[in-house]
């Protein structure tokens, strides 16, 4: 981040050309300079854009490896759910066979 920097001497010359006596000129740029840095303003430059921009490029990269990964578990997990409901319904076919038959 770049931070804006206030030259008081500039700002006071400035005043005294316009014809704004020494004494108030100072007490301006003196208030002006507190202002300044009791609220302290950055601003990002094109560097600090790229910094962030390669930076999310890079989680978004990450993001969608480990949603590659999250999908590929739960198509496992599918094919497991699929086969235990398969055996379960085998099952269940044939206990109702063996009970019918028993009868």
């Amino acid at each position: 981040m770049t931070v804006i920097t206030f030259d008081t001497l500039k700002f006071v010359k400035e005043l005294e050309s316009a014809g704004v006596p020494a004494a108030q000129a100072e007490a301006q740029a003196r208030a002006l300079a507190t202002a300044l840095d009791t609220h302290l303003v950055e601003l990002a430059t094109k560097g600090d854009v790229r910094e962030v921009r390669v930076e999310a490029n890079a989680t978004k990269a990450e993001l969608k490896s480990e949603l590659a990964l999250l999908r590929s578990e739960m198509q496992a997990m599918e094919s497991r759910l699929t086969i235990k409901f398969g055996a379960l319904i085998a099952v269940a076919v044939g206990v109702s066979i063996a009970v019918l038959r028993g009868r």
